[in-house]
């Protein structure tokens, strides 16, 4: 069966594909350099949205923060660390909470290492560093005027350090608002064991004798700092940015676009969230209220913020805003917990549809054996089990052909100097011996979608970070630190086409015979969990083949 064509066309596509990516190493996109104003530079409160009421007149807008206003967040591990920080921690989470702002300006994952082999400096994802800001910024916005509860607001809280201890499922903190004036402020936070979901409660109570209007707010204010990309880095190749969800769309918002034009609208139901590779850190109003969200750049920071709806206090009322925050991996259990598509992070791309009930398969049969590697041999058996009959009657089909060999050689031979003739002969004797020489394709083009999806679902999968197979294979999720499955793969691919029939064309033959090295070579930076996916794969077609192949030939 002549299905060279099929290959040939694989390979130009995967070698545009590399070559994009060496594009993108060699000329990464420089990042907007747009001179920030001394205002945009400085911390910033969000904008109110006009009052939803018959009338649309405009809240008014509050000027520049004087900068003797701002709390400047110092560099890390200087002395001019926050006053009096106060530190969380959990089963799963080492926070800072910043008294000015009352909000987590830091967050490390202990259970999750940046490298393997230095386990003790995890990754961390929140940080009021300049060079690599991350933070949360929450409060209320006053419709009035004079003091507000906002990020700029002093915060204080009875102990400066909370521990869940063993025998407890949560953990409370609350801060208090530092303002003596009838106007009382309050954040409570809730901590439970196992889980990077926080409950973010924002409490005021008017004490006064007038009534009280104000806007809950949360936002997330992170540093952009483009991705250097890298043909060995599987980290380089995931979007890192800002994520909203509308209540009905998954939205990657370019922040090149967000400078030149700034996101504002109102839906209910949604989200934000800033991304990166097999982390995010998302906030989550309440999804019964309209909000309204916005995204900016200020300087280089780029700036998400929901805004809720205005809320009156009579004098005495007390009014409780809760949002929900997510800090850290992309564990889809939790995020499905936690938020309506916030699992949408985990971005599997265009082939969502399949490598969500992949992956849902992969961890079912983890759960059973303990291991992703084995995992994704038991996967790749299912797979090849269920498109069994599909790839049989193909590979009969090129059994067939290769039974017929001599006769195709003897043909070419008679019709040599006559293509037309050639074909006419070579259509006639497909159609006594009921061959299709189209069949051989079928395997390749099932493969092909599930190959792809197995990549993002290796490469997105925070569950098969660093995840250990067997021997020297300790990290399923990037390559083969001495490319022995790769090597293995090339040689079953080689021993594949031993099985199959020769193209009749001579130069289509040698680059058949070059097809394994090709591969061979290109799966090598793939991650191992990859390479073990298509080498199973390969093993099981050729045991199939050989199979049919000794069938055919004793009829």
């Amino acid at each position: 069966m002549d299905n060279i064509r099929l290959f040939v066309w694989m390979t130009c596509l995967v070698m545009i594909w590399l070559t994009y990516r060496q594009w993108l190493t060699d000329y990464p996109p420089v990042p907007a350099t747009t001179p920030a104003s001394t205002a945009q530079t400085q911390e910033s409160l969000p904008t109110l949205p006009p009052v939803p009421n018959a009338s649309q007149q405009a809240l008014p807008e509050l000027g520049p923060v004087s900068p003797t206003d701002v709390p400047q967040l110092p560099a890390r591990d200087t002395a001019a660390a926050p006053a009096q920080p106060i530190r969380v921690r959990t089963d799963v989470l080492d926070l800072t909470i910043d008294p000015h702002g009352g909000d987590l300006v830091r967050a490390d994952i202990p259970s999750y290492p940046v490298d393997k082999n230095n386990p003790d400096v995890p990754v961390r994802l929140l940080d009021y560093a300049p060079e690599t800001r991350w933070v949360y910024q929450s409060g209320y916005r006053s419709t009035q005027g004079g003091e507000e509860p906002n990020h700029l607001a002093t915060f204080t809280s009875p102990a400066s350090a909370y521990t869940l201890a063993g025998d407890q499922d949560e953990l409370v903190v609350e801060l208090q608002w530092a303002d003596t004036g009838p106007l009382r402020a309050s954040k409570v936070y809730r901590f439970r064991r196992g889980s990077y979901a926080v409950s973010l409660t924002l409490a005021i109570e008017n004490q006064s004798n007038a009534p009280w209007s104000g806007v809950p707010y949360v936002q997330l204010v992170r540093r952009h700092v483009p991705v250097q990309r890298s043909y060995t880095s599987v980290d380089s190749y995931s979007f890192r940015g800002p994520v909203l969800y509308d209540g009905d769309r998954y939205e990657k918002l370019d922040v090149d676009d967000l400078g030149a034009e700034p996101i504002n609208q109102v839906v209910t139901g949604g989200w934000l969230a800033g991304i990166e590779h097999h982390f995010l850190v998302a906030a989550i109003p309440p999804t019964v209220d309209p909000v309204t969200y916005q995204a900016s750049m200020r300087g280089m920071d780029y700036v998400l913020t929901a805004l809720s709806e205005p809320h009156q206090l009579a004098p005495g009322q007390r009014f409780e805003y809760p949002v929900e925050l997510f800090v850290g991996p992309k564990l889809q259990g939790q995020l499905t917990a936690t938020a309506n598509e916030l699992e949408l992070t985990v971005d599997y791309g265009v082939l969502t549809v399949l490598a969500q009930p992949l992956f849902w398969l992969l961890s079912k049969v983890h759960d059973f054996v303990g291991n992703w590697g084995w995992s994704i041999v038991l996967v790749t058996l299912m797979i090849k089990l269920a498109f069994y009959k599909l790839t049989q009657a193909s590979g009969r089909s090129m059994a067939k052909m290769r039974k017929v060999q001599p006769r195709l050689k003897t043909l070419q031979e008679r019709h040599k100097d006559d293509r037309q003739a050639l074909s006419q002969a070579m259509m006639k004797l497909y159609k006594e011996e009921k061959i299709n020489p189209a069949a051989g394709c079928l395997p390749i083009l099932i493969q092909m979608p599930f190959f792809f999806a197995f990549y993002w679902v290796l490469i997105e999968s925070v569950e098969i970070r660093q995840a250990p197979f067997m021997l020297w294979i300790n990290d399923l999720s990037v390559r083969d630190p001495f490319f022995v499955l790769p090597l293995l793969m090339g040689a079953a691919m080689l021993l594949q086409t031993r099985l199959n029939p020769a193209p009749p064309d001579p130069i289509q033959a040698r680059v058949m015979q070059i097809m394994p090295i090709a591969f061979t070579a290109m799966f090598a930076f793939f991650p191992a969990g990859l390479v073990l996916y298509w080498l199973t794969n390969t093993g099981l077609s050729i045991l199939q083949q050989w199979r049919i192949n000794k069938v055919i030939a004793a009829t």
